[in-house]
């Protein structure tokens, strides 16, 4: 196993620092993505340090929103902190200074990344910058990831539209509010989570995870049709297919495991929006995370 485990955020999360010891004091105390994931770790003698993200450049202090969080233990340099709606190349400059940072400050020579929704592309990224003066990236976990598009994305593309959902309300709900909350908040990150961007941007990653075993997990809750299999089935965001990396080219993820969770959903957002229990959510489910321990050898 490597030094430690960073935990990585996805598109739109704002998520504080935290370390082995220390965590956020008011709230979700490591933001409404992570809160569970660390928990576990912390409750297994792991190493683990989650990346701190927001919604633009700048720092971290608090998050005033759904389930947010105040009185973080430390706020780092905008530098080291993900702007979850911006560029994922951009996503993982920062996400790299971040492990450096982590290298220096903690002694870390190795790290294994665990990455939710876009937080996994940002991962990807970081790894390419790593290569050259580390530290050295031994695993990767992705949870929700679109490797292949997501809904927000092939929405804003053209490329899905509220027809696609052959009338199951759910769908038909994200799909309608995909493109106004995209206008409203995005920065890059929508627009880079089509599948028409990814299937470019995989190919310029060919090469990167070379000699790094990947695990991919989806999810497919949502699945009252079955065409477009763009689509079909999905968690909320991430089709299951994009989400278990099933059509990325093997020069791009030479190694991998990919893992389904058909009635769990992309995260506890979706989750109390449709209300289930925040367990079915990605990284809210201990099932998962047996399988994201066995992925890491813990």
């Amino acid at each position: 196993m490597a030094d430690a485990v960073v935990l990585v955020s996805g598109g739109a999360a704002v998520t504080p620092y935290t370390d082995p010891e220390r965590a956020a004091a008011t709230g979700l105390a490591a933001g409404n993505t992570l809160t569970a994931l660390r928990e576990h770790f912390v409750s297994a003698g792991v190493a683990v340090f989650t990346a701190p993200a927001r919604m633009g450049v700048g720092t971290v202090e608090r998050d005033a929103g759904w389930q947010g969080f105040d009185d973080v233990p430390l706020v780092l340099p905008a530098e080291v902190t993900v702007n979850a709606v911006g560029a994922v190349d951009d996503a993982g400059v920062a996400l790299a200074a971040f492990v450096r940072w982590l290298r220096d400050e903690h002694g870390l020579g190795s790290v294994d990344l665990v990455g939710h929704s876009m937080g996994g592309l940002f991962s990807r990224a970081a790894i390419r910058e790593l290569r050259t003066d580390g530290p050295r990236v031994d695993r990767l976990v992705t949870l929700g990831t679109p490797w292949d598009g997501a809904v927000l994305g092939d929405a804003v593309a053209g490329d899905l539209t509220p027809a696609d959902a052959h009338g199951d309300p759910a769908t038909t709900a994200i799909l309608e509010q995909t493109l106004a909350y995209a206008a409203a908040n995005s920065q890059g990150a929508a627009e880079q989570v089509s599948r028409r961007f990814l299937r470019g941007w995989n190919q310029t990653q060919a090469g990167v995870l070379d000699g790094i075993p990947v695990t991919a997990i989806g999810a497919g809750h949502f699945a009252a049709a079955t065409e477009p299999a763009q689509l079909w089935p999905h968690d909320g965001l991430v089709s299951l297919r994009s989400g278990r990396a099933d059509d990325v080219p093997l020069e791009v993820v030479p190694v991998i495991d990919r893992h389904s969770f058909p009635d769990h959903v992309h995260s506890i957002f979706f989750a109390d929006g449709f209300g289930l229990p925040w367990e079915r959510a990605l990284t809210w489910d201990p099932a998962v995370f047996a399988v994201v321990d066995s992925a890491l050898g813990i």
